[in-house]
């Protein structure tokens, strides 16, 4: 199938699609600084937890320190979520779905994209509108 069947005549054009990529790299590039920080925080939480004898029950900052390392693995969970939807973007991207509403099927608008470029729904389904099969060949 080539790329002339996979988009409809308002589909994106190929410098919508050039700036997506660019936008979904950018995104991924940030996204991954933002995990390694986060891994180094976390190192550093245990690192200094190894050096004391922490007692969660009778440390009155152990409490803190468990908050901490809970905060930090929750962000990093959501760094990497993030950057699984960011690598199913670039598929659909090279695949030539990039930009259509997984929901209904119609081209979700560009200002969407533009803020959220892994988006997979249109805002209507992304709300819980009515739906349609999407026109898959």
């Amino acid at each position: 199938m080539g790329e002339a069947s996979r988009y409809s005549q308002d589909g994106p054009d190929p410098s919508t699609l050039a700036s997506a990529r660019a936008r979904l790299a950018a995104d991924r590039a940030d996204t991954l600084a933002r995990a390694a920080a986060l891994s180094r925080d976390f190192d550093g939480i245990v690192a200094a937890n190894a050096l004391i004898a922490v007692d969660d029950e009778h440390d009155p900052e152990g409490g803190t320190t468990a908050f901490e390392r809970a905060h930090v693995a929750s962000l990093m969970a959501q760094a990497r979520e993030h950057l699984e939807e960011l690598d199913r973007a670039l598929e659909r991207l090279e695949q030539g779905w990039y930009g259509q509403c997984e929901g209904c099927g119609r081209t979700i608008p560009p200002e969407r994209l533009e803020i959220r470029p892994a988006a997979t729904t249109c805002v209507t389904c992304a709300r819980g509108g009515p739906r349609r099969q999407p026109p898959r060949a």
